[in-house]
Formats: C-alpha cells, sequence, structure tokens
C-alpha cells in the first residue's frame, strides 16, 4: 500500500481496489458454493413465506434467533416434534440453507443416511475419519430420527454423534417420537436419556402442530 501512495495514480488505485473486491467477492461466492455441495441438502428450502404460526416456540427462543442463526453461534441444539407433514424439514433444511448463506459449514443426513454411513465406515476402519469430517461442521441436521428402529451397535454410532457435537456445535433434530419412547427404538433406555440429556442442556423444543401440510394442499388440489 506505500508504493501505492508513493508512485500510484488515483485512477490505478482505484482500479486496483475494485480488482481486490472482485477476487474476494469471487472467493466468497466458490466458497458458499462449496458449502451448499458438502451440506448435501436433498431440495433447497427457504425462511422466505415459512408459516411461523403453525408451529410453537419455547419462551426462551425468538423466532429472529432462529432466522439470524444465531442459535448456530451460540452452539445451542433445535429438537423438531410434531406429527409427520407438519413442516420439520422444511424448517431443517431452510435453516441449514441460511447457515450455508452466512458461510456456516453444515451437514444434512436422514438418521438412516447417517447410520448407514457410520456402519459402512466402522467395517472400513474409516470410522475416526468420518467423525473427524462431521466435527468439522458449524451445524449438523438429522431428519426422520426415530422413524425407523436400530440395532444396539446403530445407537451407539449415533449417540456418539451427539457426543461428539455436545457444546462444540448447533445440531437440528426432527422427529414424531415424543422423547418417552426414544429407548424403544434406541434399544436402551439409559442410552436414549443420555441423548436426550445432551440435546436438551444446550437445546429448544420447538412443537409442530396442526393437521399435514402436505395432505392439505394435496386435498386442495383435488378439489
Amino acid at each position: 500500500m506505500r508504493l501505492c501512495d508513493l508512485e500510484a495514480t488515483p485512477k490505478q488505485e482505484e482500479f486496483l481496489h475494485q480488482v481486490f473486491k472482485e477476487e474476494l467477492e469471487h472467493r466468497e461466492r466458490l466458497r458458499k458454493v462449496r458449502l451448499f455441495q458438502k451440506a448435501a441438502f436433498p431440495v433447497r428450502k427457504t425462511l422466505e413465506g415459512y408459516e411461523f404460526q403453525a408451529l410453537r416456540l419455547p419462551s426462551t427462543l425468538q423466532t429472529d434467533e432462529l432466522t439470524s442463526c444465531q442459535f448456530v453461534r451460540d452452539k445451542k441444539n433445535l429438537v423438531l416434534y410434531g406429527p409427520v407433514g407438519t413442516g420439520k424439514t422444511h424448517l431443517a433444511i431452510a435453516l441449514g440453507v441460511k447457515a450455508c448463506e452466512l458461510s456456516m459449514s453444515t451437514r444434512f443426513f436422514t438418521a438412516a443416511s447417517l447410520v448407514t454411513r457410520l456402519s459402512e465406515s466402522k467395517r472400513a476402519g474409516s470410522l475416526e475419519r468420518t467423525m473427524k469430517e462431521l466435527e468439522k461442521a458449524d451445524l449438523v441436521i438429522i431428519d426422520e430420527w426415530g422413524y425407523l428402529p436400530m440395532d444396539r451397535e446403530e445407537a451407539q454410532l449415533l449417540f456418539q454423534v451427539i457426543a461428539a457435537s455436545y457444546e462444540r456445535r448447533s445440531l437440528i433434530i426432527t422427529t414424531n417420537l415424543e422423547f418417552s419412547k426414544w429407548g424403544g427404538i434406541f434399544t436402551d433406555d439409559q442410552m436414549a436419556a443420555a441423548m436426550i440429556d445432551r440435546l436438551a442442556h444446550h437445546g429448544q423444543l420447538i412443537v409442530f402442530e396442526g393437521e399435514s401440510y402436505r395432505l392439505k394442499h394435496a386435498l386442495m388440489r383435488q378439489k
């Protein structure tokens, strides 16, 4: 910069500033493309037009804390609980997309796909590497939690993800299963209680109410 002050004309300085600005913007665009690719969202959803009145937020959580992804910066967890079709996955993906737009590293899985990936990594002797990849994320989204039963080894692998994330990154879990029934899905009441404890300590429960959005709109189309 001292060389510019001594030898560059104002026009040259202006040109150089523009070049640097465009290069930084280009790098930021590429970084966000990589973040979206790594996130592996099944579809892209946004918060635009999302009907927040269809869910019940706890008194300690404000809507703007969600939409600004402040909960990710604070390493807080979200458990999105409610019936099938009420918008849990939409909100989870939309928050993940927002996090990527804010340059936060995000990963999206269904519980089944995450268990499959962890199990395959364990058999291949690369579980530690897979876990380290997950640990690089600021936000991990696990969709359809508890939809399918699993054996003890699979439940233990999921517990490792929960335990490794505790106070280090944010988790978003979507489920239609109340906490009292987690023991039946994860084969062990004690392990389920330990999962719930870690999720709830720095977490918020968001309850989705009402009828299925997909069913309602399918019936509207039929009419």
